[in-house]
């Protein structure tokens, strides 16, 4: 009798539908909420950070420098009410500052500052390196790039309230702000000039954590992808810094683009360029990853060149068009429009027409791509100064070192590239309250507000700037333009600054009972 049932596939069917249903009763009830019916999906909530990191390629080395950090945490935002302090003290936290070891080591290398108060911008001059005992560890390539322990390097670790907003920027040896001091990632990915008009180019490979970390460098010209020149295999120590140099290996390259990644591991990636051997030069920011849809904040208001670097990575070709985000409203500019480039190579186009022009400039491309722009500035030795693609300021951003005095000066360009933004502008400076303001800036434009001293310090007082973007706005882009005597010498996109991280939302599906 069971055989013949067995035998039915009618019957085998309805057994089916059996079992299923068993199946769905028992889901719904160990899991309830992804059976309910009409419910809203649920939010997890948001959890507060506790641990960050940042790391700079250049305090330290032979030129000198330091580093300005703070943790711009919720409850520095908090002593806008009236308290006459900037800084209040994080419950059972510290953001330690240290050297990163020449030759890699598995214990932290020397502590140069330990910070403890939230709100407090404190700005820490760097000496220069000791010299490494013994003779520097060569890394050997598979792709025959070699590359050296340096020194020089800090790394910045925070721990609980003071990881909240952490931000950190690199100074050079006039004590202007050169670059952001990034997270470790296992991806990074830049655009720059080649070779050609280069004496030096180089790579700095940065190991924050106490284990070793595995990347690999792939390598894209105006001619194509760099064949052969792939590092694979190339172990960065930990708590420790390498140098590639990179020149020999893209000469008589115009434009360059690079891949960083690891297999194991995260480091920081820096990349500096200079025109003659021995000056300073510029860091290039590394740029958002490919997309089709890319915004480059920060675009001065000072006259020069203006120069685009794209990079396709991918073998398809790729149309790109762009629009320049501006007081005035949002347009193509000249040259913006019909740009091709073939798929696996990074080419430039020339924007002339976006000179004394203070914007952020938005692509659209039919591949995805990344991007850099230059303008014309720099110190001694500099190709220009660059801004990178970036993202948009999520819960808040902080420009951790601004300095008006004599001959320094920033500005701070805000752009809404979409909807209209609303934002909040909380000066930080030691000694007196925050100082809080609110700026709107309408869809598809963007607003350019001077960072002046604060009232009541005398000129070249350092503070922080927190940009928090208020509800109900549109996406926010915000870049820095750093000046001396009227010169641009650094633009610095503001990154996300987070405090909490979002959890994802639960909805009302089955997925969710899936272990």
């Amino acid at each position: 009798m069971v055989a013949r049932l067995l035998g039915n596939r009618f019957c085998q069917a309805g057994l089916v539908l059996l079992v299923v249903a068993v199946l769905f009763l028992v889901t719904g009830a160990l899991h309830p909420f992804a059976l309910a019916q009409g419910r809203k999906p649920v939010p997890l909530g948001d959890i507060p950070v506790t641990a960050a990191v940042r790391a700079c390629a250049s305090p330290g080395g032979q030129r000198g420098g330091g580093v300005a950090v703070i943790s711009a945490g919720a409850s520095s935002a908090s002593t806008s009410t009236g308290s006459t302090s900037t800084g209040s003290t994080s419950p059972g936290g510290s953001a330690v500052v240290s050297r990163l070891s020449a030759v890699g080591s598995v214990a932290t290398g020397p502590v140069l500052s330990k910070l403890s108060q939230i709100g407090k911008l404190t700005r820490i001059a760097v000496p220069v390196a000791p010299a490494k005992s013994g003779k520097p560890t060569a890394q050997s390539t598979s792709g025959g790039v070699p590359a050296v322990t340096s020194l020089g390097g800090v790394a910045i670790r925070a721990s609980a309230g003071m990881s909240g907003g952490l931000a950190a920027e690199q100074t050079g040896p006039t004590g202007l702000p050169q670059a952001a001091c990034p997270a470790p990632a296992t991806d990074f990915w830049f655009v720059s000039p080649g070779q050609h008009t280069l004496a030096t180019l180089s790579l700095y490979l940065m190991n924050a954590d106490s284990s070793p970390a595995d990347a690999e460098v792939e390598m894209f010209t105006d001619s194509g992808p760099v064949l052969g020149s792939t590092d694979t295999g190339l172990t960065v120590p930990p708590h420790g810094l390498l140098v590639q140099s990179l020149a020999k290996v893209v000469h008589g390259s115009r434009v360059l683009g690079l891949h960083v990644r690891t297999s194991a591991g995260r480091v920081v990636a820096m990349l500096h360029e200079s025109r003659t051997a021995g000056q300073p030069g510029s860091w290039i920011p590394a740029s958002q990853p490919p997309s089709r849809h890319l915004v480059i904040p920060g675009l001065p208001s000072t006259a020069g060149s203006r120069s685009l670097f794209l990079l396709v990575p991918g073998a398809t070709p790729a149309q790109v068009k762009l629009t320049a985000v501006t007081g005035r409203g949002s347009y193509q500019p000249t040259g913006g429009n019909g740009i091709s480039l073939a798929g696996g190579s990074a080419g430039t186009v020339p924007l002339p027409s976006l000179s004394k022009v203070p914007a952020s400039l938005a692509i659209t491309a039919s591949q995805p791509v990344t991007a850099v722009l230059s303008a014309s500035g720099g110190g001694p030795g500099s190709p220009g100064v660059f801004a990178a693609a970036s993202g948009p300021v999520a819960e808040q951003g902080v420009a951790a070192d601004n300095v008006a005095g004599p001959s320094a000066s920033a500005s701070l360009v805000l752009s809404a590239p979409a909807a209209a933004v609303q934002v909040r502008l909380t000066e930080l400076a030691s000694g007196r309250p925050p100082r809080t303001r609110e700026v709107t800036i309408e869809a598809k434009h963007s607003t350019v507000v001077p960072l002046g001293k604060p009232p009541g310090r005398p000129p070249g007082t350092p503070y922080a700037l927190v940009i928090t973007p208020l509800p109900g706005s549109g996406p926010l882009y915000a870049g820095r333009a750093i000046l001396s005597n009227g010169s641009v010498q650094a633009i610095i996109a503001v990154p996300a600054a987070l405090t909490t991280i979002r959890l994802p939302v639960v909805d009302e599906t089955l997925s969710v009972t899936h272990p």
